[in-house]
């Protein structure tokens, strides 16, 4: 199916926390004839919840507190809503459901499980959607997107399959979007066995974007509490400002290097098939918000500036590597081998630097012993923590004269650990001190953006 006029719109967690917040999404679910698919996130908090249930050794006192919590945040929303017989058993099954899971003795041990545990935030947030809109006056059927999103079998990371998600979207859901509004669930999907799968953290967004590019539609909305994209992280200067516009290159530059507002894989469907993507808060839609385009009507040097915490150095040294063949593969090799992702990476005549992303429970876990004793097999390997990449997004950066030289001169008065720049026209990235970062993001933001 290809109709360029259908838009599918996505709510976060914040967005569909409550009763009163669930409310400002049928707003702006019925302020557009042309959103045909929604998707949501669990209600904020319990993916969190959830999270600790599938990973923590707990009590069953401590598994039985969280499952309260849980239900009271559901139970909120469905007194709120009257209570509907219907959907009352539904949300009754669902947390039998889940409660049997964060029970059952393999969970800590069994990903398949913990997948299936981690189902059902968005699974309850969605069955709730669907009547909230109903009640107010849109029809809108709960359709569970396992039937469609088809994944591999990588619990908690899974890939999605192209193909099969184009195919079972045009026979399961394409017909049923001419007739009703279509509430489903971002973050999971399921193997060709039908076992539940999810997409990792932020998948919400990617499933959006995925539903989208199957069904040929023209845009797609993530929904969150922040007006759009911001020129960096509001929480880190009050001077930062939203964007109207950003190309997908930009986007996908900004999501790779730490901006939360999006997740990075979602713009690879937009990119395939030129889908706009808008960014815009659920509190406050009469606001506007940042639409992502492939061609900009500005693009300018400097478009933003991000940090990305917690990462990695790694240097490896060895004085073999002067004229040496083959010592770059060798280590990459080993690296690729623990699936690790090398971002930036200087070389010298006898050691190579490069960075690791050290999302919680990542990379240092996957960077173990192991890892360290075959590296040091072919070179001698040093640690580096505590460290943030700060990055300036922007356009042609390696070709407009003075760039380099105003990033450089608004950061002279902190220690730069590594640069990278050139490789990459729409970026410049340094590794700097955690503790320095804010300050770094602060002094680059006020010479980019501020002195205009």
């Amino acid at each position: 199916m290809s109709d360029s006029s259908i838009n599918v719109a996505k709510f976060g967690g914040t967005s569909v926390a409550t009763y009163a917040t669930m409310l400002n999404c049928a707003k702006v679910v019925m302020g557009n004839p042309n959103t045909k698919v929604v998707v949501v996130s669990a209600s904020a908090g319990v993916t969190n919840i959830l999270v600790e249930l599938a990973h923590k050794a707990l009590t069953k006192d401590e598994i039985s507190t969280y499952v309260d919590q849980i239900q009271a945040i559901e139970f909120a929303i469905l007194n709120d809503l009257g209570a509907p017989k219907l959907v009352a058993d539904k949300l009754l099954e669902l947390l039998e459901s889940l409660k049997q899971l964060a029970f059952h003795e393999e969970i800590l041990h069994r990903p398949d499980l913990k997948d299936s545990l981690l189902s059902h935030g968005e699974r309850m947030a969605s069955l709730l959607f669907s009547e909230v809109l109903t009640q107010q006056g849109l029809p809108a059927d709960n359709f569970d997107v396992r039937k469609v999103l088809l994944t591999d079998s990588e619990f908690g990371q899974a890939a999605p399959q192209l193909e099969g998600i184009k195919q079972r979207a045009t026979q399961l859901m394409a017909p049923e979007i001419a007739k009703t509004v279509l509430v489903t669930q971002g973050f999971i999907g399921s193997d060709e066995a039908g076992n539940t799968t999810t997409l990792g953290r932020g998948g919400s967004d990617f499933t959006a974007a995925l539903l989208a590019e199957a069904l040929g539609a023209q845009s797609c909305e993530i929904w969150t509490d922040v007006i759009g994209v911001y020129t960096t992280d509001p929480r880190i200067t009050d001077a930062a400002r939203p964007l109207p516009e950003l190309s997908f290159e930009e986007a996908a530059e900004m999501a790779t290097f730490g901006a939360k507002v999006l997740h990075p894989a979602t713009m690879e469907p937009a990119l395939r098939q030129n889908i706009k993507v808008f960014v815009g808060s659920s509190k406050e839609p009469e606001k506007g918000g940042t639409w992502i385009v492939r061609d900009c009507e500005y693009e300018p040097s400097y478009r933003a500036i991000t940090r990305r915490k917690d990462q990695v150095m790694v240097t490896v040294k060895t004085p073999k590597m002067m004229y040496a063949q083959g010592f770059l593969q060798n280590v990459f090799t080993i690296i690729a081998k623990h699936n690790l992702s090398v971002d930036l990476v200087t070389t010298s005549e006898i050691c190579v630097s490069f960075t690791l992303d050290n999302p919680p429970n990542s990379v240092l876990q996957r960077l173990n012993r192991e890892t360290i004793e075959e590296l040091s097999q072919i070179c001698e390997v040093e640690l580096e923590e505590h460290f943030d990449l700060v990055t300036v997004v922007g356009n042609n950066m390696h070709s407009a004269a003075g760039v380099s030289s105003r990033i450089f001169a608004a950061v002279s008065d902190f220690n730069l650990r590594m640069i990278c720049f050139g490789a990459n026209v729409h970026n410049m990235s340094m590794l700097v001190s955690e503790k320095d970062s804010s300050n770094v993001v602060k002094a680059l933001h006020k010479s980019l953006f501020e002195a205009e």
